[in-house]
């Protein structure tokens, strides 16, 4: 899953909390809920103690996988891919990471982000607000 679902569900934002409580449950009861270092990464953020992030993805709710080594270099690829078509950032977003971790595991991904993950990763199933 994407990190904006899990904080828009902790934040309770006022435009998605309501759709991301639903399609996570959907998606916790079409399988397993996975996330790996980097989303537990970005949602930390809104964490002061590590015991209250672990508290919020109790790891009997969510899998915790740790990113393969083929994962790091699609990641890369696509990286490279985003700057070619004239993205600015200087360093691999953790959407790549989290796009890539999902294409080599055979994953799908809980997202309200399409555009990118649908543009780098067009072999995985995305779970988004119009399925």
């Amino acid at each position: 899953m994407d990190s904006s679902v899990l904080l828009d569900i902790l934040t309770r934002d006022p435009s998605w909390s309501a759709w991301s409580v639903d399609a996570l449950a959907d998606a916790a009861d079409r399988g397993g809920l996975v996330i790996n270092p980097m989303i537990y990464a970005e949602v930390s953020v809104r964490f002061s103690r590590v015991e209250d992030l672990d508290d919020a993805l109790r790891p009997q709710d969510f899998i915790r996988a740790q990113l393969p080594w083929e994962a790091a270099f699609l990641a890369g690829k696509a990286f490279a891919s985003y700057r070619r078509q004239g993205g600015t950032r200087t360093s691999p977003l953790p959407d790549f990471y989290i796009g890539a971790h999902a294409a080599v595991s055979g994953l799908d991904i809980l997202t309200r982000d399409v555009r990118r993950y649908s543009s780098y990763f067009p072999s995985v199933s995305l779970f988004t607000r119009n399925n």
